[in-house]
């Protein structure tokens, strides 16, 4: 079976495909996926159908829901519905827990993946950081569960799921132009900044990736324009570091050329502020 979120929400199996159609059913599917061999409350399913005013009927009719993605599953699978209810959404005391396993469940591949990718990263084996955290990233189709409605209880969960992808492409990033593939990740940097124009991390980024890609006034002027909108929107200044990683790209500072794969950002931006504060 295959089982994907990373995007449109997907069951598959031998060349099938099975999903809830309607809303409901599938904002359960989606909690209990995003929830996977943990058991979740039927109080909290309760809560991302229907807020905190659930209809007199909600136990029965979230009963219901769960039978239609039962049966959805034992369609998939071709087996019965009782023994879905027995290995893949069991129903345990307050709740339900749904069964999946490793191989088949695209964000348990992404958490893999990103974990080690930061593991090889951390311990400078920057080749393998690098595949392993592109591949990681691969696996995303698109927001997660995005044709899925979620409430307030999936909301917060999914939200802090988006900001682990972006960290992992920071980090897919990083390794890549630790190998010195400054150019390579130019393109992929500009599409990134356009959907997160505020993100300090990505445009330092792409700073000393066009420095190194000889574009000195391309590197600024993505400074520039960081600048203005941070200013304009929140009425504030870039970071120290960033304003810092300006002046180095202005006057061509030689800790910009040291050699990429020792040098990661962050240890670069460190290396700015240290040496300013000798300076003064």
């Amino acid at each position: 079976m295959e089982i994907q979120i990373l995007g449109p929400l997907v069951l598959a199996h031998s060349g099938r495909t099975a999903t809830p159609t309607a809303p409901k059913p599938r904002s359960v599917l989606g909690l209990l996926l995003l929830n996977a061999d943990q058991t979740v409350q039927a109080a909290a399913l309760t809560r991302e159908l229907w807020g905190a005013s659930p209809p007199v009927s909600a136990p029965t009719t979230l009963q219901t829901y769960v039978l239609q993605i039962r049966k959805c599953f034992a369609a998939l699978l071709d087996v019965p519905v009782a023994e879905v209810a027995r290995r893949v959404l069991v129903t345990v005391p307050g709740g339900y827990l749904l069964r999946v396993g490793p191989d088949e469940f695209d964000l348990r591949r992404f958490e893999q993946l990103a974990s080690a990718g930061r593991r090889a990263l951390a311990a400078g084996e920057h080749v393998d950081a690098a595949a392993l955290l592109v591949r990681a990233c691969a696996l995303w189709r698109g927001p997660a569960l995005a044709d899925v409605r979620a409430g307030v209880v999936a909301g917060p969960r999914l939200k802090a799921l988006e900001e682990t992808r972006l960290t992992t492409v920071e980090q897919c990033i990083e390794a890549r132009m630790r190998l010195g593939h400054h150019q390579d990740v130019l393109a992929d940097l500009t599409l990134l900044i356009a959907e997160h124009r505020l993100n300090e991390n990505l445009c330092a980024q792409l700073m000393v990736a066009l420095h190194r890609s000889g574009q000195r006034r391309e590197a600024l002027a993505v400074f520039h324009r960081l600048r203005a909108s941070m200013v304009q929107e929140l009425g504030l200044e870039p970071s120290k570091r960033l304003h810092l990683l300006q002046q180095a790209i202005l006057t061509d500072d030689p800790a910009l050329e040291v050699a990429p794969r020792d040098d990661g950002l962050t240890q670069l931006l460190d290396h700015l502020v240290l040496q300013r504060a000798r300076v003064r």
